[in-house]
Parts: structure tokens; C-alpha cells; sequence
């Protein structure tokens, strides 16, 4: 399924999971920057200038429920997965931060980290030693990350007036109309994004969309319940979480979609895959509920890396690439950290993920 809309520059914003994973904004806000569009309590006057209204909310992916938040680390035993991660590895705290603010992370050139935060709306930068500094500031709710290959970083700002942003090298608004309408038309939350190299943005929100460099929204895909997307390292095939399972699409010249079919189904419980990101091998990294799953390039699941809390982003940095890092959220804490864990799996070089 292919849909146009149009390009306007303004910054803007939107959420995190699809709406059936939204995180409540910080105590007190009602409205502007840190709090999500479908939470804003001006979001209904943006909704009456709609062409096309959102879809009534409410509803969720296929698969089971999830269980209730958990309010303390779990125990875990890290298994060996050949060619990936050694049995007893551990997962370490690198960082916490309070409220909903680590997310969408994505690799540096130089070992550390690049967080998006979405109360505060920064990007924080987390260094090798582990120590933080404000990247960029007034994301307008930014809640996810994405580096191309020639180093074009983009946000999505999940505020009211949701917009996929550029960063570097320029500030600039990518895309916030579709069909004419505002994002915050479509319904949902814009949740996950992945760059190409030609200066285009894949991104989610309950389906699959694909902005162009110019800022011309297309949309793909049926049956899709989508949070998070990541494109092979040769751009020939993207993949997009899908409730319990992972959707893959083929990539042609021009950035458009075919060919929707399943390639692979996900362990872990819950509603299904979250973040996503690759190894220099090609084996696809997808958390869940439960811990990170390993799925191989012909999409067999290699096993689950279990983490000791519930994870919803996932990088490889550090040095040669071989630590995982990964967003651990405690929503009854609210509360997130980074962890990490060291691998026999290499990241790829070039990449943010």
C-alpha cells in the first residue's frame, strides 16, 4: 500500500510505543515540549484541523498480555549463543537516569553512545568513561535516534505537531505532513526510525512510513502493529517489529517497499519486539519483554539474551564495537538505565546501529 503527503518545515513531535504503549508525561504537565501529542492537552484543536481524523484509540497487537510492570531487577542466566554472546555474561549499570528519558540509542564514531530523552527533550551524549553532556536540546519530545551512513542524524520529535527532524549537519524539520495533514492525523505514536543513505527516514507509527529527502511521506504495508525499524547494512531489505513477530520488506532504488512478508518470530513474551540492530554478520538483535532476541539472517530465532529489566532499545558501540548496549525501563520506578554486556558479536563499523 502506497500513500503520498507533502513536506513542511516546522518542528515537531510525537511518541513513543504505538498507542498501546504510551508513557505517561512527568508529573504535571499538561501540554509543550516532554509531554507525547496524544497526551497533550491541546492535541484536539491540532485533531479538528484534520483532513482524514485518526482512528478512534484503544486496541493492541496480537499476542498475549504483557505482565505487570516489575519494580526491581529479575534474576537471569545468560546462556552461550555461539558466535554471539559467552555463557554467564552480565549485564552492568552504565548510567540511570529518572522519568522517560533514555531512549532510541544509537552508536558514536568514537565508542559512546547517543541517548534521546524524552521528558527533557535532549539528546545526551554518553562517553566511554561513561560520563554524559547535552548533545542537542529542544527536540520537542524526541524519543528515538537515527545516524545514515554518511553521518545525517534525525529525531523524532513525539511532541504535538510531531515531525521527523534533522540534527546534523543541519537543524531542520524532514517531514510533518502526510497527505496534507498533520502527523498527529495519522493516530498513534511515532515511535522508531532508521536513516538511508540517499538522505531519506524510515519510520513507525502503527504502520510503516518512508519520507524521502524531500520531505514526501509514503506509507507501507498491511496488518501492521510497528515499533521498532532498522535497514541491512546494504539497504536492500528493511525490518519492522510486528507485535510477536518481525516483518521484512524489499528496498528498491527509489526507497519504496515490497514484497511485506514474516521473517521471524520473537521469544520473550509481552506485546512483542521493540528496538532493533544489527551485528557486523548480518544476525538482527530485537528486544522484548524478556531480553534481547539473536535471529539469524535466514530468520531463525538463535536464542534470548535475558536482561534483569524489561528492554526497549538496543546498540552496539564501545571499543571494536563489541558491547551491547541496551535501554532497561522500570515504568512503576519510572525510571531508565543503560546496560550493557560484552559479546563475542562484533557491531558493525559505520553504523549507528
Amino acid at each position: 500500500m502506497r500513500s503520498t503527503g507533502a513536506l513542511l518545515v516546522v518542528l515537531g513531535g510525537l511518541a513513543t510505543m504505538a498507542v498501546w504503549g504510551q508513557i505517561p508525561s512527568p508529573a504535571g504537565l499538561k501540554s509543550g515540549p516532554g509531554v507525547q501529542a496524544a497526551q497533550d492537552s491541546k492535541e484536539p484543536d491540532v485533531l479538528k484541523t484534520c483532513k482524514v481524523p485518526p482512528p478512534a484509540r484503544g486496541g493492541r497487537p496480537p499476542g498475549p498480555r504483557p505482565a505487570p510492570a516489575a519494580t526491581g531487577p529479575k534474576e537471569y542466566t545468560v546462556t552461550e549463543i555461539a558466535g554471539v554472546v559467552s555463557a554467564g555474561q552480565k549485564w552492568k549499570e552504565i548510567w540511570q537516569v529518572d522519568g522517560n528519558n533514555a531512549d532510541g540509542i544509537i552508536a558514536t564514531k568514537d565508542g559512546g553512545l547517543l541517548i534521546a530523552q524524552n521528558d527533557k527533550s535532549d539528546v545526551v551524549k554518553l562517553d566511554k568513561n561513561g560520563k554524559t553532556s547535552i548533545a542537542f536540546v529542544d527536540t520537542n519530545t524526541g524519543g528515538a535516534l537515527a545516524m545514515n551512513s554518511k553521518g545525517a542524524l534525525f529525531v523524532d520529535s513525539r511532541g504535538l505537531n510531531a515531525s521527523v527532524a534533522e540534527l546534523a549537519p543541519h537543524r531542520q524539520t524532514l517531514a510533518n505532513k502526510f497527505n496534507g495533514d498533520s502527523f498527529d492525523c495519522i493516530g498513534g505514536v511515532l515511535n522508531d526510525l532508521t536513516a538511508d543513505s540517499k538522505g531519506g527516514v524510515y519510520f513507525t507509527m502503527g504502520g510503516v512510513f518512508y519520507s524521502d529527502s524531500q520531505g514526501k511521506v509514503f506509507r507501507y504495508g498491511e496488518n501492521l502493529f510497528t515499533n521498532g525499524i532498522v535497514l541491512s547494512a546494504d539497504e536492500k531489505h528493511l525490518f519492522v517489529t510486528n507485535g510477536p513477530a518481525v516483518a521484512e520488506f524489499d528496498v528498491q532504488k527509489d526507497g519504496s517497499l515490497t514484497n511485506q512478508r514474516e521473517f521471524a518470530k520473537l521469544e520473550g513474551g509481552g506485546f512483542g519486539g521493540d528496538g532493533s540492530t544489527f551485528d557486523a554478520t548480518g544476525r538482527l538483535y530485537v528486544t522484548t519483554n524478556g531480553g534481547v532476541n539473536v535471529i539469524g539472517t535466514d530468520g531463525k530465532n538463535l536464542g534470548l539474551i535475558p536482561t534483569p529489566r524489561d528492554v526497549i532499545s538496543v546498540a552496539f558501540s564501545g571499543p571494536l564495537r563489541k558491547t551491547l548496549y541496551a535501554v532497561s525501563r522500570d515504568n512503576a520506578q519510572n525510571k531508565d538505565w543503560i546496560i550493557a554486556i560484552e559479546m563475542v558479536a562484533q557491531g558493525p563499523k559505520g553504523r549507528g546501529k
